[in-house]
């Protein structure tokens, strides 16, 4: 899978085992959708970012969001999914604090700022988790 290198950083899912899994009831998308939908599925497909799971025990729905453009982009509703993962226990930093720390070095960024999602590795064993 193409993005950051699984041995600098890998996403687990703390799901308690105890709980039932979600399978989210599947959602109709107007039909003048359904193409923008199935063209952002087969990029990430063939991007490697998504593959195909056979019987997932998680199951999320597809939530399309027209964008200022006019264009469509596909989320994935893992509302259920975060309901079972416990919070972190530490505060997120503040912006401004970490833009002053920088003053005076030079920085590099491994993180699109635009369109920052896929780019951490999922562990294979979570994997499953995510189907949509």
């Amino acid at each position: 899978m193409p993005g950051l290198d699984s041995k600098v950083s890998v996403h687990h899912l703390a799901v308690k085992e105890s709980l039932k899994p979600v399978k989210q009831a599947q959602w109709r998308f107007r039909p003048e959708l359904v193409p923008s939908i199935e063209a952002d599925v087969n990029k990430l497909i063939e991007a490697g970012f998504i593959r195909e799971v056979q019987y997932p025990a998680w199951l999320a729905n597809i939530v399309p969001v027209r964008k200022k453009n006019g264009q469509i982009r596909v989320f994935v509703d893992f509302k259920d999914l975060n309901h079972v993962c416990p919070k972190d226990d530490f505060p997120l930093p503040i912006p401004e604090l970490m833009i002053d720390a920088t003053t005076g070095h030079e920085s590099l960024t491994f993180m699109d700022g635009s369109s920052g999602y896929n780019q951490i590795r999922m562990a294979p064993e979570d994997e499953e988790l995510t189907a949509f």
